[in-house]
């Protein structure tokens, strides 16, 4: 029932659980604004201590149900799954970290449990493999986009310079950020014929450069999505594996 969601008792513990989690995290926010906490500042600390309450039992009943409790515990839900109710505790002693229970907003990913998205299981892995095949060309693509900036920033600053708002090479540098990806805020300007025109440049660059990671991405999901569905090795966890694979080719393991 606690781990599971293919029983009705399982999946009305998660609807239960989701909504405790929904009214903590409001319980957590009415308390930030400072109208609603002076008229109901009391009742919304008892509420965050029962709800905590409930979330150190259900902690605790996930570690005693788990198949490897130590592989749940540090697993991606079960650090969550902690700091849902550590920080109220850490409250006590750190009053800032009282914040941060926010964060079990998080466990609502736990939603896809309840819709049985089943069917987008597979999309998911492919979206995700098809990051981490990206990683590597984006990172070399951000580090160019980092060299034009430092260049860019660096001449805007020799010619626009201190009277114009180009305080420094860094203060230039986040014009120039903030102009190549074309969001624009104009707190700083160029006022020069020669800083406009490097401007002018830079906008176009920009339009360029947006469509870079996207066509990244794009290229790599097409390519997981003809390899199919991705597989993964129970043994090692490699994945993805080749459409007419077998065997894993890290550990030989059969697929």
């Amino acid at each position: 029932m606690i781990f599971g969601h293919e029983t009705r008792a399982g999946r009305f513990y998660d609807v239960v659980l989701l909504t405790v989690i929904l009214l903590s995290v409001l319980t957590v926010l009415l308390e930030s604004v400072r109208s609603v906490d002076q008229a109901y500042g009391f009742d919304l600390r008892v509420a965050e201590w029962i709800f905590t309450s409930l979330f150190t039992i259900e902690y605790v009943a996930r570690l005693i149900c788990a198949r490897n409790a130590k592989h749940y515990a540090l697993s991606f839900f079960g650090i969550v799954d902690l700091l849902a109710f550590a920080p109220i505790y850490l409250s006590l002693f750190f009053r800032a970290a009282h914040s941060f229970t926010v964060v079990r907003s998080l466990r609502l990913l736990r939603v896809f449990r309840i819709l049985k998205l089943t069917e987008y299981i597979g999309e998911a892995a492919v979206l995700r493999v098809a990051l981490q095949e990206s990683i590597r060309k984006i990172v070399v693509f951000l580090f160019a986009v980092l060299a034009i900036v430092i260049i860019v920033g660096a001449m805007m600053y020799q010619i626009e310079g201190e009277a114009n708002g180009f305080t420094s090479i860094p203060t230039a540098m986040y014009w120039a950020i903030v102009t190549v990806t074309t969001v624009g805020y104009g707190d700083i300007s160029p006022h020069t014929v020669l800083g406009r025109i490097l401007a002018s440049m830079l906008m176009i660059v920009g339009y360029g450069i947006i469509a870079v990671p996207t066509g990244i991405v794009t290229f790599e999901f097409a390519r997981a999505s003809a390899a199919g569905p991705v597989r993964v090795c129970s043994a090692c966890g490699l994945r993805p594996h080749d459409k007419d694979a077998v065997f894993c080719k890290r550990c030989g393991t059969r697929l």
